[in-house]
């Protein structure tokens, strides 16, 4: 069980702060960022990676557990198909707090609280991209193969260790093998 919060509740009462963080999630998960106090920002963060947490399940259960906090079922349809999509590879820390100076009347600690929408690292997404784009060339390849073999058998055996050292890098899940596999290709279509 988390430790209880020190000091006074948000809002007076128990039940106030509950709605006002029930409102706090709903207002993120609409928007992506809100602007809020500093101290609203720390304790909604926990509640909203709960939630989030809650919507990666998928299932039933978990969608009446998140509809039973936050009462707005669009915001929750959002939630659980949209933002539970975008951070399905991410494994916690799906919102982010920055502070941003103090509001003028009361000079109130300011923050912005956002959701962490982008891949888990750049590398990791350049990777996802590369493999689904090697499998998308992977039937186009077969395909154009086909054709010429009719037309020029002999054509097609001098081609085809290079063809076959070509595929291979492709199926690498490193970029830099697939550029230097593509850069072959490419003189090969220019000697043509």
């Amino acid at each position: 069980m988390p430790t209880p919060t020190k000091g006074p509740r948000l809002g007076g009462g128990p039940a106030h702060e509950r709605l006002m963080l029930a409102n706090l999630a709903a207002a993120l998960f609409e928007h992506k960022r809100i602007t809020t106090t500093v101290t609203k920002a720390k304790r909604l963060k926990p509640y909203a990676e709960r939630l989030v947490t809650f919507a990666k399940r998928g299932d039933l259960a978990s969608r009446r557990r998140v509809l039973g906090l936050i009462s707005n079922k669009g915001v929750v349809h959002e939630l659980f198909t949209d933002i539970a999509q975008a951070v399905e590879n991410r494994d916690g820390g799906y919102t982010r707090i920055t502070k941003i100076g103090n509001r003028k009347g009361d000079n109130a600690p300011m923050a912005v609280i956002e959701l962490v929408l982008e891949p888990v690292s750049a590398k990791q997404a350049v990777v996802a991209e590369a493999t689904q784009a090697a499998a998308k060339a992977a039937p186009a390849a077969p395909a154009a193969e086909e054709a010429p073999a009719e037309e020029a058998p002999a054509a097609e055996e001098a081609l085809a260790p290079e063809t076959v050292a070509a595929e291979e890098a492709a199926t690498e899940e490193a970029p830099a093998a697939e550029e230097a596999a593509e850069a072959p290709a490419a003189e090969e279509k220019d000697a043509k």
